[in-house]
C-alpha cells in the first residue's frame, strides 16, 4: 500500500448536463500529496483533440487568448473552497463551451506517484422549462374572510432533450422574505414546509396535479398568517452519471396576492363600573366582512382573574347557531343584531365584580348542507367592578358601670347611631378590643377580645376565651343597635382603653353575607387610682414568766391599709435551736386558721399533745394562740403569719399582703442533768450469718436523776454507703413505756432492740448478711420528770455513726459445695467403669481363631 500511494486529483463524474444560459460549478480538489498544504490548479477546455488553457490560480499569464475577455469581465473564474480544492465557475454557458474539461495540479511530490490531471465532460442542452399562472402572466389579488377556502394554479411543462424531473414548491412571502408551503420533489413526495406540518396532515393544504401539466395549492380555513404574495418555484432535476440528482436550472412566477380579513370579537365597553342592585349591560360584536350565510355561536365566560384561561373561567350563558339560548334567571342574552351579542346581568351585587369575555365561533353551511366551523376568537377581559352600597352610621362607646375599686363590676355599650340607608339585607355585629395602657410611648398593639360574624356566633380572642367560659366577662346584645361588654369583678390587669368595631353584613343573591364596612368607635378608658397595701402585725406575749409544764399564751393584733373588707388567716410557726434533730431546718409551721375561720394543725406531731396547741379568732382583727403543758423542747421564737384576703371574683377570695409579726421568745432557765449518747461494738467486723451487737449508751452530766424520774425513746437508724450521703433508713425504735417497734425488712436477717440497764439500750442483727453494712447510730430523746411531777421532753440527741462491716466465709461457703462436687464425681467415675466392664465382657466379644504355628527355634548364624 505504501508503493502505491501518490498524488489524486478528482473531478466530478460526467458527464455533466447543463442548461444554456444558467450558471457551471465544476468542482476539482487534490488529495495524498507532498509539498504544501496550499496546492495550485490549472484549468483547461477541449472540443475536439487539442486543449486550450483557461486560468490557473498561481499564473496570471495561464489564460489563452480566447478566453481572457471571459475571464476579466468575471464571467469564468476560479473560486477557492479549501488549500486543496477549487471550483471552476460559468457564468451564462453557451452551447459551444460543450466539451471535455480538464483540471489539473502542478507537482510538489519529492517523487512523481499518482495523477497529477482529471477530466469532466460538460454538455449543454438548450433551455425547455416553461412557467406560468393559470390564467395570465401577472397575479392576481384574492381579498378573502377568515376561514374561506382558496385554490391557487401554476403551470410548470419541459421539453429537454434528456430525462429530467421537474421539483415544484408553492411559497409565500409575508414580509421580506420567502417562505416554502407545500413542495412535490422531483423523486415524487410531498413535503410541508417549516410551520405547515400540521396544517399538511389535518388536510388544510394539499397540492393536486392536474391537466395540462398544471400544479394547484388548496388551502382550507384560511388564517391571518396565509396573506401575502404567493409563487410557484419549479426547478428541473437531472440524475448524473454517479446515480445522484443534479439541480440543473430554477424558475419562478409570482402567482397571486391573497389579503385575509380578519375576523374580530370584541365587547363594545371597555372596564365598567355599576353600583350595587344594578344591572349591567356589555355587548360582543362580531367583526367580519363575511356577505353569505353564516352562524354565529356565542359564549359569555366570567372570572375572577383576567389570566385565566377558559377552562379556570365561568360560563354565563351560551347561544348556539340555532339561536338556542341557555336557561338563567338573573341573567339573559339576546341577539341584536347579525353581528351583536348583548348580556345582560340584573341586581348585580359585589360577587359579580370580575372580568367578562365572549368567545364567538362563525359557521357556515356545506354543499352536503352539513355546517363547518370556520374561525373561533375570544374577545378581550373587561373589567368589572360593582361598587358595594355602604350603609352609613356611627358608633358610640360609653361605660354605664366604672370599678372604684378592684374586684368591682365594669359595663360598656356599643351603640350604633345615624343609621342611614339600612334594609333588611343590612345586618350588624360587633368586634371588642382591649388596649393596654403604658406610661411611656411605646406602640401597643391591640387585643381582640371577641368577635362576631355574620349568624352572630361569638369568636372568642386568646385574652378572654377563660373567663367568658367561666362567666367572669359577658358580651350581650340588648337590643338591636346596643351591643354590651360586661366584666363581673375587674382586676388591675383589666386596666386599659376598650373599644368597638360595628361591621356592617350585606346579604347577596345566594343568602351569604359579606362585610360591606367597619366602624370603630373612640375608646373608653377604665381606670382607678390603687394604693399599695399595708399589713402590720404585732405579737404579745400574756405571760411574762412561766416555767415547764404551764401555759404559754400569746395574742396576734393586725392592721391593714387599702383593703377593701379584708380578712386575714394567721399562722403560727416557731424557730427551734439548731440543736433541735425534729426539724433540721429551723423553723416549724404548728397551727393554722384561715379566712374562713378553719382551724389545721400543721407540722404539729406530739400525738400526746393533739389538744395541747389552740388558735382562735378573739376579734375581727385579734387572734389568740395559746400551748398547755410546755416542754423544754418547746423552747424557741414564735411568731405569727398573717395573709390578707380581699373579695375576689364568683365568691372567691384573692391573696393582697402578707405580713409578719415581732417574735415572741420561750426560754426555760433550768439547772437539770445534760445526757451525751455514744454508739458501741466490741465487733464492728462480723461474717455473714453471723450476731452483731451494738450498744447505744447514754451519759448524764450535772445533777443527778433517780432511775425513775428519767425515761428514753431510741431510734436506730442505718445509712446504707460508706460515706454519710444516702438517706438514713429506720430499723427499729424503743419508747419510753418500753414498746418496740421494727421497720419492714427485705432480707432474712432479724433485729432485736431491749434495755439492758436503765442507760444502755442493745440493738442486735441476727444472721448477718451483706446488705446489713453500713454506718448504724442511735437518737435518743430524754424525758425528764419534775418536781411538780410532769414530764418534760428534752431535745433529741443523735450519737455518732459506727461502721458496720459484714465479710464472707470463704471456707464455710465453699465446704458443702465441694463435697457435694468430689461425691458426684466419684459417683459418675464408677458408674462409668462398671458401663465398659459389661460392655467389654458380654456386648462386644469376639472369637478369634488363630492358626497353630510350627515352633523352631532360630539356628544360629555360626551353624549357618
Amino acid at each position: 500500500l505504501a508503493f502505491c500511494r501518490g498524488r489524486v486529483v478528482r473531478v466530478p463524474k460526467g458527464p455533466l448536463i447543463r442548461v444554456m444560459g444558467t450558471e457551471v460549478v465544476i468542482p476539482c480538489n487534490v488529495s495524498d500529496y507532498d509539498g504544501p498544504s496550499e496546492q495550485n490548479f490549472d484549468w483547461e477546455f477541449s472540443r475536439e483533440t487539442d486543449f486550450v488553457r483557461i486560468v490557473s490560480t498561481w499564473d496570471s499569464t495561464f489564460t489563452s487568448e480566447e478566453y481572457q475577455k471571459r475571464v476579466g469581465h468575471g464571467d469564468i473564474k476560479l473560486r477557492r473552497s479549501s488549500n486543496d480544492a477549487v471550483e471552476l465557475v460559468i457564468r451564462n454557458i453557451q452551447p459551444t463551451d460543450q466539451g471535455r474539461y480538464k483540471c489539473s495540479t502542478p507537482s510538489t511530490d519529492a517523487t512523481v506517484q499518482g495523477n497529477y490531471d482529471a477530466e469532466v465532460q460538460v454538455k449543454v442542452i438548450s433551455d425547455g422549462l416553461s412557467v406560468s399562472g393559470s390564467k395570465a402572466r401577472s397575479s392576481v389579488s384574492l381579498r378573502l374572510s377568515e376561514g374561506d377556502s382558496f385554490k391557487l394554479r401554476c403551470s410548470a411543462i419541459t421539453t429537454s432533450p434528456e430525462h429530467t424531473h421537474l421539483h415544484v414548491t408553492w411559497q409565500i412571502k409575508g414580509g421580506s422574505t420567502w417562505r416554502d408551503i407545500l413542495s412535490l420533489t422531483h423523486e415524487g413526495k410531498f413535503h410541508p414546509g417549516p410551520g405547515y406540518e400540521e396544517r399538511y396532515r389535518n388536510g388544510d393544504i394539499r397540492l393536486d396535479t392536474g391537466a395540462n401539466d398544471t400544479y394547484r395549492l388548496s388551502v382550507s380555513q384560511a388564517s391571518s398568517v396565509d396573506g401575502g404574495v404567493y409563487r410557484c418555484l419549479v426547478s428541473e432535476w437531472v440524475r448524473g452519471a454517479d446515480s445522484s440528482w443534479q439541480k440543473i436550472q430554477e424558475k419562478s412566477v409570482e402567482i397571486a396576492s391573497v389579503a385575509i380579513q380578519r375576523t374580530d370579537v370584541v365587547i363594545s365597553t371597555s372596564n365598567v363600573s355599576v353600583t350595587e342592585r344594578d344591572s349591567l349591560d356589555l355587548t360582543c360584536n362580531i367583526t367580519t366582512d363575511r356577505s353569505g350565510i353564516f352562524q354565529a355561536e356565542v359564549l359569555w365566560y366570567f372570572s375572577t382573574s383576567p389570566d385565566d384561561t377558559l377552562s379556570d373561567a365561568q360560563v354565563l350563558l351560551s347561544v348556539d347557531r340555532d339561536s338556542v339560548v341557555s336557561d338563567s334567571t338573573l341573567i339573559s342574552l339576546s341577539h341584536v343584531d347579525r353581528n351583536s351579542y348583548r348580556l345582560l346581568v340584573r341586581e348585580v351585587d359585589v360577587e359579580d365584580s370580575g372580568y367578562y369575555f365572549c368567545q364567538a365561533a362563525v359557521w357556515v353551511p356545506l354543499h352536503n348542507g352539513s355546517w363547518h366551523k370556520v374561525v373561533e376568537r375570544t374577545s378581550a377581559p373587561v373589567s368589572v367592578v360593582v361598587t358595594a352600597l355602604e350603609p352609613d352610621y356611627e358608633v358610640f362607646l360609653n361605660a354605664s358601670k366604672t370599678p372604684k375599686f378592684s374586684d368591682d363590676p365594669t359595663e360598656l355599650n356599643c351603640r350604633i347611631t345615624n343609621a342611614q340607608d339600612t334594609e333588611a339585607n343590612i345586618r350588624f355585629t360587633v368586634s371588642w378590643y382591649y388596649r393596654q395602657r403604658l406610661r411611656s410611648d411605646d406602640v401597643v398593639t391591640e387585643e381582640l377580645l371577641a368577635t362576631m360574624d355574620a349568624d352572630w356566633t361569638l369568636l372568642l380572642g386568646d385574652r378572654s376565651r377563660e373567663r367568658t367560659q367561666n362567666g367572669e366577662i359577658i358580651f350581650s346584645k340588648k337590643t338591636a343597635d346596643i351591643f354590651s361588654l360586661r366584666i363581673q369583678w375587674t382586676s388591675e390587669s383589666d386596666r386599659g382603653d376598650y373599644f368597638c368595631v360595628i361591621s356592617a353584613w350585606s346579604r347577596h343573591r345566594n343568602n351569604s353575607w359579606v362585610k360591606s364596612k367597619d366602624v370603630t368607635s373612640a375608646s373608653v378608658s377604665v381606670f382607678w387610682a390603687t394604693q399599695d397595701y399595708t399589713l402590720t402585725v404585732e405579737a404579745v406575749k400574756l405571760k411574762p414568766f412561766f416555767v415547764a409544764g404551764h401555759t404559754f399564751e400569746m395574742t396576734c393584733k393586725v392592721s391593714s391599709k387599702n383593703i377593701k373588707t379584708p380578712r386575714y388567716s394567721v399562722l403560727i410557726t416557731a424557730e427551734k435551736p439548731l440543736t433541735d434533730q425534729s426539724n433540721p431546718n429551723g423553723t416549724t409551721r404548728i397551727i393554722s386558721l384561715n379566712q374562713d375561720s378553719v382551724v389545721r394543725l400543721e407540722d404539729w406531731t406530739d400525738q400526746t399533745r393533739v389538744d395541747g396547741v389552740v388558735l382562735e379568732k378573739v376579734q375581727e382583727n385579734e387572734f389568740r394562740y395559746r400551748m398547755y403543758q410546755t416542754q423544754i423542747s418547746d423552747a424557741g421564737l414564735y411568731r405569727c403569719v398573717v395573709t390578707a384576703w380581699s373579695p375576689g371574683g364568683g365568691g372567691m377570695w384573692r391573696e393582697a399582703v402578707n405580713g409578719l409579726s415581732n417574735p415572741i421568745q420561750i426560754d426555760f432557765q433550768t439547772s437539770g442533768p445534760v445526757f451525751n449518747v455514744s454508739v458501741h461494738s466490741d465487733n464492728p467486723t462480723i461474717y455473714q450469718g453471723e450476731l452483731a451487737d451494738l450498744l447505744c449508751i447514754v451519759t448524764m452530766e450535772g445533777m443527778a436523776l433517780e432511775p425513775d424520774d428519767m425515761s428514753f425513746d431510741v431510734s436506730w437508724f442505718a445509712v446504707r454507703s460508706f460515706a454519710l450521703d444516702r438517706e438514713p433508713v429506720l430499723l427499729a425504735s424503743l419508747d419510753r413505756r418500753g414498746i418496740v417497734m421494727q421497720s419492714r425488712r427485705n432480707g432474712s436477717s432479724d433485729l432485736s432492740l431491749e434495755r439492758i440497764s436503765p442507760l444502755e439500750f442493745r440493738l442486735r442483727v441476727h444472721g448477718c448478711e451483706d446488705h446489713d453494712f453500713g454506718n448504724h447510730y442511735c437518737v435518743v430523746t430524754p424525758w425528764v420528770r419534775s418536781a411538780t411531777g410532769v414530764w418534760q421532753r428534752e431535745p433529741d440527741i443523735k450519737a455518732k455513726p459506727i461502721f458496720l462491716s459484714v465479710k464472707m466465709d470463704v471456707l464455710n461457703a465453699f465446704k458443702y459445695p465441694l463435697l457435694i462436687g468430689i461425691g458426684l464425681a466419684t459417683v459418675i467415675g464408677l458408674l462409668s467403669c462398671l458401663i465398659g466392664y459389661c460392655s467389654s465382657r458380654w456386648c462386644c466379644k469376639k472369637e478369634v481363631q488363630e492358626t497353630r504355628r510350627e515352633r523352631r527355634r532360630l539356628m544360629s548364624m555360626e551353624m549357618d
